[in-house]
């Protein structure tokens, strides 16, 4: 079994404790649905978040899904102008027999527009409302 790193992003609306919690959980089960991981193949998780985030630690919405037992670090994300706003990100470092190449990263509502680079990419860009 090879140790891979698989990436994450999401992107709040709002900077709300709920949505918080919401949006990162569904990052992290994204990232282990798309490639077939439980939470005992996660060696380690670094997330970080750009600075107008504040209400909660990403890293308390992997506590809720199981994670107890998993090293989890939050950061702050560089402070680069023009960045996203709102953005959490993931790197996650497992155990998986995939190969390299076949890591599927997820990137989800705004942050789906991060990272079209990627070959093997999960976007999940938010509904387009209806016009009226």
């Amino acid at each position: 079994m090879a140790v891979r790193a698989v990436r994450g992003a999401t992107q709040l609306e709002v900077d709300e404790r709920g949505q918080m919690l919401e949006r990162v959980s569904e990052m992290v089960l994204d990232v282990m649905t798309s490639n077939g991981l439980g939470v005992d193949d996660f060696i380690s998780v670094i997330f970080t978040a750009t600075s107008d985030l504040r209400s909660e630690f990403p890293a308390y919405a992997a506590r809720q899904l199981g994670f107890g037992d998993v090293p989890l670090i939050c950061a702050r994300e560089l402070e680069i102008e023009g960045s996203m706003p709102r953005v959490v990100r993931m790197m996650a470092h497992v155990e998986s027999d995939l190969p390299r190449a076949e890591i599927t990263h997820c990137y989800l509502h705004g942050a789906a527009a991060l990272r079209s680079d990627l070959t093997r990419v999960r976007s999940v860009p938010d509904q387009q409302q209806p016009s009226t």
